[in-house]
């Protein structure tokens, strides 16, 4: 795992990014990751949006473990 952390390197993620990617890892839907960062539903999908570019995943749920694995999240 610390191999493939160090062969990605340091996390494209912005610290925002990270947040709401780490809420989304316990399950909890935009509307409720909004309330928690006091941020809108729009805004949250947008930083899952982010994240989910960055990591070159296809969804949401491979963003999250992608950026488990190597250690982002």
């Amino acid at each position: 795992l610390v191999a493939t952390a160090l062969a990605y390197g340091a996390s494209p993620l912005t610290p925002r990014e990270t947040t709401v990617l780490r809420e989304a890892a316990l399950g909890a839907p935009a509307e409720e990751i909004a309330a928690r960062l006091h941020l809108s539903a729009g805004t949250v999908r947008n930083y899952l949006t982010g994240a989910i570019t960055k990591t070159g995943a296809r969804n949401k749920v491979e963003a999250i473990r992608i950026a488990q694995d190597v250690g982002w999240i």
